[in-house]
């Protein structure tokens, strides 16, 4: 999908969502990874070799062509990425992904934020009736602010994803436009 040019600017307190740009690859590439956030993402860190600027350069590549894939921003910063995918216009509905980057940003509810600008976007911008995502039945972190923002988990997919050798489940989430406040 080519990305609209027209994307919006969303901006809430010190947190704005923007188009990913090929000027991010070094702000990327600085940010590296984190053991603690590729946990939340299924990841064992011992399986990654170091992270590289081709890295870098790659992950701008898979989102910056992508229409409804905002950078995070943190008071100026590079600090995460969030987008809706899987979008069907017929149903109404798409998938929401986030994450972020830097270690030092979490539990300060700069993923929240992040969240509720893409959630406002998808149901007041796109018209959309339903937005669901999926995450591991071991980041409470994460579930904990969706089920903030009003997602309720729809089902489970019992030992889905095999994670440093242990098997957990994915919790299917979802949230309709009538339950997301304004």
């Amino acid at each position: 999908m080519t990305r609209n040019t027209a994307q919006p600017v969303l901006t809430s307190g010190d947190v704005s969502l923007r188009r990913v740009t090929h000027d991010d690859v070094a702000d990327r590439f600085a940010l590296g990874r984190s053991a603690e956030i590729l946990k939340g993402y299924g990841v064992d860190a011992a399986e990654m070799g170091p992270y590289t600027h081709d890295d870098a350069k790659a992950w701008v590549a898979a989102h910056v062509d992508k229409d409804h894939a905002f950078a995070i921003d943190h008071r100026g910063a590079l600090t995460g990425v969030v987008f809706l995918h899987s979008l069907d216009e017929t149903d109404k509905r798409a998938i929401l992904a986030v994450g972020l980057l830097d270690e030092a940003k979490l539990d300060q509810g700069i993923g929240e934020a992040a969240i509720r600008l893409i959630l406002g976007y998808a149901f007041d911008t796109l018209g959309l009736h339903r937005v669901a995502l999926r995450v591991l039945d071991d980041n409470a972190r994460a579930i904990a602010c969706y089920r903030k923002l009003g997602f309720v988990e729809e089902g489970r997919l019992r030992e889905n994803a095999l994670v440093a050798g242990r098997w957990q489940d994915d919790i299917m989430m979802g949230l309709l436009a009538s339950e997301f406040p304004a």
